[in-house]
């Protein structure tokens, strides 16, 4: 039986010789036997969420860490991108007719600068609507718990300032009477 170390653990994998004897070697797709699934485990039509002995899942869906783009923000990003592309082929073609001597070289020059400001204007624009999503959509004007928290704790300690002062302030009117030591 051999060990691989994966990420810091270890995990059991068949020994060369008795994967020969479990798994299949039939032929699937390019000429290549098929080893990484069991021979057992070609059963057609078994229901979605069943496993079965020796079966590996492709993928595992992980949360996203990020919320996606919203829809105008999104389809504002598209159209830049699109649009840069487009930009970056004329740059192209324009710099080999240049370099060819062609007299289509001037014209997609022109439309090169042209459409290097239409670019401009749209990456500008995909940072506006992303500000104006953000704006009317984006903030929740509610304190966080750790603001809240925080205030909380604040009130309640210039409370207790407050309050000894005052007895402080009564200590002093009675003229001295109720400490127990004196200075």
């Amino acid at each position: 039986m051999g060990r691989d170390t994966v990420t810091g653990t270890a995990e059991r994998r068949e020994a060369p010789e008795e994967r020969g004897t479990r798994r299949s070697t039939t032929m699937h797709g390019h000429g290549r036997p098929d080893r990484d699934i069991p021979a057992h485990g070609r059963v057609e039509g078994f229901a979605a969420g069943e496993r079965q002995a020796g079966y590996r899942q492709l993928w595992i869906e992980e949360p996203a860490r990020r919320h996606p783009m919203p829809d105008p923000v999104r389809t504002a990003a598209v159209r830049a991108v699109l649009i840069i592309a487009v930009t970056l082929i004329q740059a192209m073609v324009a710099f080999l007719c240049t370099m060819a001597d062609s007299w289509l070289a001037f014209p997609m020059v022109i439309s090169s600068v042209v459409s290097t400001v239409v670019a401009t204007w749209a990456v500008v624009d995909v940072w506006v609507t992303r500000q104006v999503w953000n704006q009317r959509y984006g903030v929740i004007s509610e304190p966080s718990s750790t603001a809240r928290t925080l205030r909380r704790e604040r009130r309640t300690r210039r409370r207790r300032e407050r309050a000894a002062l005052r007895e402080q302030e009564r200590i002093h009117r009675r003229g001295g009477a109720g400490q127990l030591s004196h200075p």
